[in-house]
C-alpha cells in the first residue's frame, strides 16, 4: 500500500463509521500521521510509513493508549487490548476497513 491508498482507505472508512467529529490527516514523503477526535479526551492517533510498512492505531484517552492495532517488522502484526493495552497480541494481518471495524467495536463497548 501506499501514502495515498493509506489515506483514501483511512478516510474512507472513519466516514463509513460516523463515530468522529473532525479528522486531521498529515502527508509528508512516505509518511501519514495525524488523529481523528471521538469526543473531548478520546481521539484515534495512526501513523503509516510507506518505506518501512509500519502501521499504528491508537486509540487514546487522557494521553493514554487504551487500545491499538499496529504492525512493524520486529514483531509483526499485533493487538493492543482495551484490557491491558500494553500487551502485545499476535494478530492475523489486517486491512485498514478492518483495524476501523475492529476500533468501531471497542468504541460501541466503552
Amino acid at each position: 500500500m501506499d501514502v495515498k491508498g493509506f489515506a483514501e482507505a483511512l478516510l474512507g472508512a472513519l466516514t463509513d463509521t460516523a463515530l468522529f467529529e473532525r479528522v486531521s490527516l498529515q502527508t509528508e514523503g512516505p509518511v501519514v500521521r495525524g488523529m481523528a477526535d471521538v469526543r473531548e479526551g478520546l481521539s484515534l492517533r495512526f501513523y503509516f510509513n510507506q518505506v518501512s510498512g509500519t502501521v499504528a492505531f491508537a486509540l487514546v484517552a487522557e494521553q493514554q493508549r487504551i487500545w491499538g492495532i499496529d504492525f512493524d517488522n520486529r514483531r509483526g502484526w499485533h493487538l493492543h487490548p482495551k484490557e491491558n493495552p500494553t500487551h502485545h497480541i499476535k494478530i492475523d494481518a489486517l486491512t485498514v476497513q478492518e483495524v476501523v471495524e475492529n476500533l468501531q467495536s471497542v468504541l460501541l463497548n466503552l
